[in-house]
Parts: C-alpha cells; structure tokens; sequence
C-alpha cells in the first residue's frame, strides 16, 4: 500500500496532509511545506513505506509529484 501525503494551499498558507495524521501540519511557507513532506516521505520510505509526495498549486492543478521508494529490508542499514 501506498501512503500518500500532499501539500495543499490554504488561504494564508499550505497544508501537509497525511491520512494516518489528523491535524494538518501548517505552514506559511510553500517551500517549507514541501520540504516537510518530501523529508516525511523519505522517513517512511525508510521504515520500509513506499510514499507519494502530491503537490497542489493554489489553482488546484498538480504540481509536482515525488515517489520514495522504500527500502528492502535486506539494504535497510548498509
């Protein structure tokens, strides 16, 4: 299964949404923001959980997406 987390635009800000957190995390940043998720996708890819990075523009178009593969358990520490 795949985790999806997206980075959303919010009227004073951007939101980094993930279906196992229910808060969103906040940010004032675009750039911030997708920072905070690409890292949280990497964390994840490395527990073993291949993840989704989906970023939205203000228009609501996708723009950008980024995949973090996770790791087999057998290079998990080489």
């Amino acid at each position: 299964m795949i985790n999806v987390i997206s980075v959303e635009p919010m009227a004073d800000g951007w939101a980094v949404r993930h279906p196992r957190v229910g808060n969103p995390q906040l940010f004032l940043s675009g750039a911030r923001a997708e920072e905070t998720a690409i890292n949280l996708g990497s964390r994840l890819a490395e527990a073993g959980q291949t993840t989704e990075v989906v970023i939205y523009l203000r228009g609501g178009s996708v723009g950008g997406r980024f995949i973090c593969k996770a790791e087999e358990a057998s290079q998990a520490g080489v």
